[in-house]
């Protein structure tokens, strides 16, 4: 093949000739179609707060990654060039794209699809895609079936399937579908002779990505082939399904921290994996599958879970002690992971665990300007600077934990992008029966045809959760229409409160969705109270956590930043706490937190950023000094406490008030705190 040609794309498959000719509906029992559907991309609009991180993403490296790194600069691989031809600029796009359209900025739009355009029009005749491989490039070499060695790793491939499907969502691109009907086509009759696994374990160990994707294709087009291909690779790749399911995995993990295995506990790998089990659920409808997430998440958590709402991995999961650190990338693929589980089990213990995880561990580990991040977080962080820290994965040049562009491993720099804009995108599902679905809450407006006649229909939700507990719905429709619309209630919630202009209508225990089924009108509104009383959770040897409502709360320290440079990874920050930060929270919080924590709640900031300077709530709290509590090399061990979970060392006589805040507006603090008695001894 002349690869010059294929550059031009003059020898590229023609697939504005290709036509689309869709089977009818297939009879498949083994197949669950999801309980939620996913909105089209561009029909929900954020607003307030949210719409503000998301415009400080576009302002930033989310909107100009392209411009500002140089991998992604370069003569990019996806581009026709011999740059990057890997994960990076896929994982860039994945977050990228959704950006362009919830924002419905124009200029991003046209950015991001010169990549999808060039991945569309220079798909192989064979079915195959992607950057220019060397045997193309060097030899002039074909890909096909029988020559699929000319192809390279499955696993990139896999991440912008998910680019490219969410911009169908969002244009219905005539030429999606046959794109990916031809890979697949093409995939399905490879894998025998170049498996999920040949160029790396990457693939093998993220095969679920691409099984979601087949069955996506297959919710469309009802053609049997994908699910024969969807269960190929799921034999292809880690048993993740089984392994959730059989405790012996997770619990090896917190066990063993050598290289033995160590894909199977890299963070970003189970991050990732936690969907498998529900993916298999989908194309099999064997309720074992349903089980494996139910087991594997809690055990996860329970063995590595940390007081933010993820899991420890640094790189390794490493147990839930909170000197532990996080990767980014693991953040926002579980975000994902829990996005997908959700629209397939309808499960709401897994809505609250997606809340929880992004309000609480995705806002601290960027900068404000969202052009820096860090590559592991730490719950109780008392200074972010080089060095080695509890992390099971260093680095010689120890810049695991500073605030950088290019600190760490690139991998977060280009996926970051996908946790903000796939929460948004996520606020809203539909329901089978022609309804909409409320399972995650922020301002917003959707826009939808609804009912049997279509109309179109917005719905302005006004609210400035999580840091308020009102939520309210306003119904913007030129005709009356019938349809159901569920709304979840948080299991952190005792009881919630719904009104219907204006009038109460129902109270509601959390832990469960609900649906009201009526016929609305222009100017409905219908308002979800959720009280958010103050209280405390356990974790790692007895510390507690404050928390209200979805949000956990961290010392507020004053912060003082340190730029630095480094020669391999460049600019980078340091943050140091300005005060004392060994404070232990007094017993009688614990035994009565609503009686003994006080709480302010400030007027909502115009333009929101999650800092100390932004912070709309505070909780004050009494507390006492523990003098022997220090850092050793910049970690704050956890002191001991006896049984009954109280530290008996010594404390300061002197009661003192200090103040939190929640945990995404921090970057040094503490937020599991050792208890200490009412009276010092």
């Amino acid at each position: 093949m002349n690869y010059k040609a294929l550059l031009s794309g003059a020898a590229a498959f023609s697939l504005t000739a290709f036509t689309l000719n869709l089977p009818a509906p297939a009879e498949t029992e083994a197949y669950v179609p999801p309980v939620y559907g996913e909105v089209p991309l561009g029909s929900i609009r954020p607003e307030g707060w949210l719409r503000d991180q998301l415009v400080i993403m576009r302002n930033g490296t989310t909107g100009h990654l392209d411009e500002v790194y140089g991998k992604v600069k370069d003569d990019n691989g996806w581009l026709g060039g011999k740059g990057d031809g890997w994960e990076e600029t896929p994982y860039w796009l994945d977050g990228a794209v959704p950006l362009a359209y919830l924002l419905d900025d124009k200029e991003l739009q046209q950015k991001v699809k010169k990549y999808i355009d060039w991945t569309i029009d220079h798909q192989r005749p064979s079915g195959y895609f992607g950057p220019i491989t060397p045997a193309e490039r060097e030899r002039g070499a074909e890909i096909t079936v029988a020559n699929c060695d000319a192809g390279e790793d499955w696993w990139p491939k896999m991440v912008m399937l998910k680019v490219i499907q969410q911009y169908y969502t969002a244009t219905e691109d005539k030429r999606v579908i046959p794109f990916m009907q031809h890979y697949f086509d093409y995939q399905l009759q490879s894998l025998k002779a170049c498996p999920i696994g040949k160029w790396t374990e990457w693939a093998q160990s993220r095969g679920a990505d691409n099984v979601m994707m087949a069955q996506w294709l297959y919710g469309l087009t009802k053609e049997p082939k994908l699910l024969e291909l969807a269960a190929l690779i799921e034999s292809q790749s880690f048993a993740w399904s089984e392994w959730l399911g059989s405790r012996d995995w997770v619990i090896a993990a917190a066990a063993n921290q050598t290289d033995e295995n160590w894909m199977h506990r890299h963070a970003v790998n189970v991050g990732m994996a936690l969907k498998s089990p529900a993916v298999n659920y989908q194309r099999t409808g064997d309720q074992k599958f349903l089980k494996d997430i139910e087991t594997g998440f809690q055990d996860l958590m329970t063995l590595h879970g940390l007081p933010m709402g993820v899991f420890s991995g640094d790189e390794d999961l490493h147990g839930n002690e909170p000197t532990q650190g996080t990767e980014l990338c693991a953040i926002v693929e579980s975000m994902f992971s829990l996005e997908q589980i959700i629209g397939i089990t309808g499960d709401v213990h897994y809505m609250d665990a997606l809340e929880r995880m992004t309000f609480n561990a995705l806002p601290p580990q960027t900068t404000d300007d969202y052009n820096a991040k860090q590559y592991f977080q730490v719950a109780n962080q008392v200074q972010i600077s080089r060095g080695v820290f509890d992390f099971s994965l260093p680095f010689n040049r120890e810049m695991n934990n500073v605030l950088g562009m290019r600190s760490g491993y690139t991998c977060c720099l280009a996926n970051m992008h996908q946790g903000w804009t796939k929460y948004a995108q996520h606020l809203w599902y539909t329901t089978a029966d022609g309804g909409l679905a409320a399972l995650e809450y922020g301002p917003n407006e959707l826009t939808l045809k609804m009912g049997t006649s279509q109309t179109p229909v917005t719905i302005k939700e006004t609210t400035n959760y999580p840091f308020e507990d009102q939520i309210q719905f306003e119904v913007v429709t030129k005709k009356a229409v019938q349809f159901p619309l569920q709304l979840r209630i948080p299991g952190w919630c005792d009881e919630a409160v719904i009104s219907i202009n204006g009038q109460e209508a129902r109270r509601e225990p959390g832990g469960q969705v609900i649906t009201l089924d009526r016929t609305w009108k222009k100017g409905d509104r219908v308002t979800l109270q959720l009280p958010m009383p103050v209280r405390t959770s356990n974790w790692a040897k007895n510390s507690r956590a404050v928390e209200r409502g979805p949000l956990v709360y961290a010392l507020k320290l004053q912060e003082r930043w340190e730029k630095g440079h480094d020669e391999k990874e460049g600019d980078y920050f340091s943050v140091f706490p300005e005060g004392d930060w060994n404070y232990g929270l007094l017993r009688k919080v614990v035994e009565q937190p609503q009686a003994n924590l006080d709480v302010t709640v400030k007027p909502m900031p115009q333009s929101f950023v999650w800092n100390l300077a932004h912070a709309p709530v505070e909780i004050t709290a009494p507390a006492k000094k523990i003098p022997g509590w220090q850092a050793v090399n910049g970690v704050a061990h956890q002191p001991v406490t006896e049984r009954e979970g109280i530290y008996k060392g010594k404390v300061a006589a002197e009661t003192e008030d200090i103040t939190l805040v929640p945990y995404g507006c921090t970057k040094v603090r503490i937020v599991a705190f050792p208890v200490v008695p009412n009276e010092s001894r």
